[in-house]
């Protein structure tokens, strides 16, 4: 690496209104809810904050030692997420993973962080899927006061996200075999996504 990476920060965002599996992130992940599991998957070692619209239940809040940001705003997305926490957290990196993906940890962040280069604004995962490439901007590494320089003229202009601010960073990709982003890069999002975690884990 040509220098050493600054220090990072864990930012999980945990702000969704999950229309098709409510309460996901309360749910089962393995032994403890999927919030927990993220949470614990990620945090070592590192300053973490969560971002949400509401609290978690009593039990929940105990297992999750770390700040929580409620949204500014409502409906945006993980922009809004984003552009909320970011500003009381206090390393010059961010990394960026969403509640519902259980099976990220801290070797990933080590592995995204090791392709950080001085001048990059975003480092983030990229996969091919039906041929085309799709960005994973919700496991990826920010330079914090970069995403807060350009994520708010996105959230004014009202209709873009997390992708819109990364059009407008200094962005290096990593590229993931399919085998790979299979492993990790996965998401929780109906009842059918659950079962096959539950099977998984």
């Amino acid at each position: 690496m040509a220098a050493e990476t600054p220090q990072i920060g864990v930012l999980i965002l945990a702000g969704g209104e999950a229309t098709r599996l409510p309460n996901k992130l309360t749910l089962a992940a393995g032994d403890v809810p999927m919030i927990v599991r993220v949470y614990r998957n990620t945090s070592a070692g590192r300053v973490t904050f969560i971002s949400t619209r509401t609290t978690f239940p009593p039990e929940i809040d105990a297992l999750l030692d770390c700040p929580m940001v409620v949204d500014r705003w409502a409906r945006r997305g993980p922009l809004c997420g984003m552009l909320s926490a970011m500003p009381e957290m206090p390393t010059p990196l961010v990394f960026a993973v969403a509640g519902d993906a259980p099976l990220i940890d801290a070797a990933f962040i080590e592995r995204v962080a090791q392709a950080w280069r001085p001048g990059d604004e975003a480092v983030v995962p990229a996969r091919l899927r039906d041929g085309r490439e799709q960005l994973e901007p919700l496991a990826a590494l920010y330079d914090r006061r970069a995403f807060l320089r350009e994520g708010p003229p996105v959230l004014e202009d009202g209709d873009g996200g997390v992708l819109s601010v990364l059009a407008r960073l200094r962005v290096r990709k990593i590229a993931l075999d399919p085998a790979d982003a299979e492993r990790v890069l996965v998401n929780v999002n109906t009842p059918s996504e659950y079962a096959a975690l539950a099977e998984r884990l």
